[in-house]
């Protein structure tokens, strides 16, 4: 997995984000952080407002700008080197996490840059751009390790010290000096949260001994914090599991082999294995028994990030797709001048920004405080699904060219399809959408009208105004 880079001193991390604060001030990158310095904040709900509607604000824009120009010059040239090798990318997560993009929305006083949730969306498609690995180290560290600590951890009542807390589980993680990781899925359940099999067994008042599996855990073995979800009691079924944050170093923890996977080969996936693991009750996030409520919270955020994860590869799928259309010549002519090829990357571009104007739409509706369960499942499942689309389709634009390694299509594809699976298969979204949306018209309590009288099939029968009901249509009437 490589080896990691070596850590920087604190004085000398100061100066870099000093200095980068400095760059992205000049650039206009963090224009509300100049705003907080002059003692005024400006508000989260109205930078994010523009996003419901398919605009961005300015702060926004540049950091669109910023974070892609770093994703074509630095992380794109290597990404396909990082395929083959399967090398975690220890260099380019150092210079994320001097960029604030490993504590995106994390607040400058914990380490991280205070970013809003649409910024973070629009910088995890454009790294995810560059490279999908990328994009999904930054996503599982910000969404599911660094953004849980921070909104949970501050909710501990067993902590004496709170400040010692960040400084241990949050802060070096936000400033990208360390990576975490989220333990969720185990060997025997996946989908079925609440059937958490590893437990956590009091040993005193001040301790938890901890034991179990954690499966398919992105950032595993590079990881020096974990958060995981244990059962506490099990006579309580999902209310009776709590969620700790645990350090990778503890005695008795140890990661499985590395997977093989089929995509995202530069990031690591392998079981989290805790056997006797002692915890401090001071490790707890949020409270005992609130951990399903924890990790439920933490997907329908990690979602966002999946769903700009899945942005990025659909995006470079329709660049390359595009590119080569306007290159390739056949019959003499480029082959973009085909309808065929046309019609390809027309739909790839509207499944493309249809995805991308629902992610923005969930990621805005966090920032305002609003709820986003069902929008963040409508991003995830149709952003996924434009991935899986646009990189089949970037295939057979390039045709033989598509299916070798000397273009980018076929990482591409590979690199889609687990943004299908991880963080909610789309059977899942369907059902979070659906649950949602059944809540929603319940609430209205609203009569829908009654299906009108119809006459039999072949005669004018019917009054004016009669229409067939849907029922009687669809089974041809009578």
């Amino acid at each position: 997995v490589g080896d990691p880079p070596n850590a920087p001193s604190p004085a000398q991390r100061r100066g870099r984000r000093l200095r980068l604060r400095k760059t992205m001030l000049r650039r206009g990158v963090l224009q509300r952080a100049a705003a907080q310095l002059g003692g005024v904040r400006a508000p989260r709900a109205a930078l994010s407002t523009a996003a419901a509607v398919g605009s961005l604000s300015d702060e926004q824009t540049a950091v669109r700008e910023m974070v892609r120009s770093f994703a074509e010059n630095t992380i794109f040239p290597v990404a396909a080197d990082h395929d083959k090798t399967h090398a975690f990318p220890w260099g380019i997560v150092e210079q994320l996490g001097e960029l604030g993009l490993m504590g995106t929305c994390v607040p400058d006083d914990r380490g991280g840059a205070g970013l809003d949730a649409v910024s973070y969306a629009i910088a995890v498609e454009e790294i995810s751009r560059g490279c999908a690995s990328c994009g999904a180290i930054m996503s599982v560290h910000n969404s599911l390790y660094c953004d849980v600590v921070n909104a949970f951890g501050a909710q501990t009542t067993n902590h004496p010290d709170p400040a010692s807390f960040f400084q241990t589980f949050l802060e070096p993680y936000a400033r990208g000096a360390k990576v975490g990781c989220f333990g969720l899925s185990e060997p025997a359940n996946g989908s079925d949260a609440a059937a958490a099999s590893m437990t956590a067994r009091r040993d005193g008042d001040d301790s938890w001994i901890l034991n179990g599996t954690k499966a398919w855990t992105t950032n595993s073995i590079v990881a020096s914090g974990a958060v995981v979800f244990a059962t506490t009691d099990k006579a309580l079924k999902h209310k009776g599991i709590t969620c700790f944050v645990v350090d990778t170093s503890s005695p008795g923890f140890s990661f499985g082999a590395p997977e093989d996977k089929l995509g995202i080969k530069a990031s690591t996936t392998a079981n989290l294995i805790l056997e006797d693991v002692r915890v401090p009750s001071t490790q707890i996030l949020g409270r005992e028994g609130e951990g399903f409520k924890i990790a439920m919270k933490a997907l329908d955020a990690g979602r966002i990030g999946i769903a700009a994860q899945a942005l990025g590869i659909a995006q470079a799928s329709l660049d390359v797709a595009a590119k080569y259309a306007g290159d390739r010549t056949a019959f003499g002519k480029p082959i973009a001048s085909l309808y065929a090829i046309q019609l390809k990357l027309s739909e790839m571009a509207c499944r493309l920004e249809a995805a991308r104007l629902l992610t923005w739409r969930a990621a805005a509706a966090k920032d305002a405080g609003e709820p986003y369960s069902k929008h963040a499942a409508m991003a995830k499942l149709c952003a996924s699904e434009a991935a899986t689309f646009c990189a089949h389709q970037a295939i057979q634009v390039l045709g033989g060219m598509g299916f070798v390694s000397d273009m980018p299509a076929e990482r591409y594809y590979r690199d889609a399809r687990i943004t299908e699976i991880y963080e909610g298969t789309s059977e899942i979204m369907h059902l979070v959408v659906a649950t949602n949306l059944l809540k929603e018209y319940a609430a209205l309590d609203v009569a829908l009208p009654a299906a009108p009288t119809v006459g039999k099939v072949g005669h004018d029968t019917a009054t004016p105004g009669d229409e067939p009901s849907l029922r009687s249509a669809a089974v041809g009437g009578g």
